[in-house]
């Protein structure tokens, strides 16, 4: 590598390995199957990997750890690296327009930014940098009483009601199916769409029972379907507790997980259920790979 590349940030693979972390062979690997990475060529032959390499190889780790096989997690980093240059301040703009609608109840406003922003951007997108930041801002300033409950019920009812309509025939198709439902006396089921959403992404099939599901409901369930992975949403431990039989009885019928904050290693161990406690994204994920294993 001459001086000239060496100032322009170039890196031969050795260095972009000590750099992000990440073996070369899987360097390799990565540039082979995904087409990842796009090396130049020096004046004698070596392989030159630009900055823009580099932070791919940053996106791709991030994705993994989120739980995403490495197929989806390549081919989402390279959708965000190739959006045009004009994007990031679209979002931006659009998640602006969203949040002002919201905060001024202003139904009609609402669905317009909601349109234009799924109109521009993919649904994984929309979920996982506009809508879910945005209700987790909207619970904190509820909690500190900056906002009100008609703000948290009019942004929670109008966004269930977009997703929901997104979610229409989600049970279609010939993936795996999933069924989904909020424990006994969960009201919250924002999350758990948001989950199915992106599980329907990823080529499943989805069943969704809704809030407040009894568990004898769900066994019943589970036994006409044969789902390939049940889940169940729960905001507190106290939603599930004393319900260990019955967890129990599900989880000998199909792989039984369980979100949000009622989910815990104690409440597995005690089931047989596994436990969901990363975001929607990273969860449906995980899902859909310890499926493949």
């Amino acid at each position: 590598m001459n001086l000239m590349e060496a100032a322009s940030g170039y890196l031969q693979i050795g260095e972009l390995s000590r750099r992000s972390g990440v073996s070369t062979e899987l360097l390799r690997a990565w540039e082979r199957r995904y087409g990842l990475l796009r090396p130049a060529r020096s004046e004698g032959g070596f392989r030159l990997y630009s900055p823009q390499d580099e932070r791919r190889v940053t996106v791709m780790r991030n994705h993994l750890e989120r739980g995403l096989s490495a197929a989806q997690a390549a081919r989402l980093t390279l959708e965000e690296a190739e959006r045009r240059p004009d994007e990031a301040p679209a979002l931006a703009r659009g998640i602006e327009s969203l949040r002002d609608a919201l905060d001024a109840l202003d139904e009609t406003a609402a669905h317009t930014a909601l349109d234009r922003l799924l109109s521009d951007f993919s649904v994984e997108t929309v979920l996982g940098e506009v809508v879910l930041p945005y209700l987790h801002e909207l619970g904190e300033r509820w909690a500190r009483g900056e906002a009100s409950v008609a703000d948290e019920h009019f942004a929670s009812n109008l966004l269930r009601g977009r997703l929901l309509g997104l979610a229409r025939g989600w049970d279609g198709g010939s993936g795996p199916r999933a069924l989904l439902a909020c424990a006994p006396g969960e009201q919250h089921d924002l999350a758990l769409i948001v989950f199915g959403l992106v599980l329907r992404e990823l080529g499943w099939r989805i069943t969704f029972l809704g809030p407040d599901t009894p568990l004898d409901t769900l066994d019943d369930a589970t036994r006409t379907l044969e789902p390939a992975a049940v889940v169940i949403a729960a905001s507190s431990p106290e939603r599930i507790a004393g319900d260990e039989v019955s967890l129990r009885k599900l989880a000998r019928n199909a792989p039984l997980w369980i979100a949000g904050a009622g989910a815990s290693s104690v409440v597995g161990k005690k089931t047989g259920a596994r436990q969901l406690d990363g975001d929607p994204l990273g969860a449906a994920a995980l899902v859909a790979r310890a499926q493949r294993e």
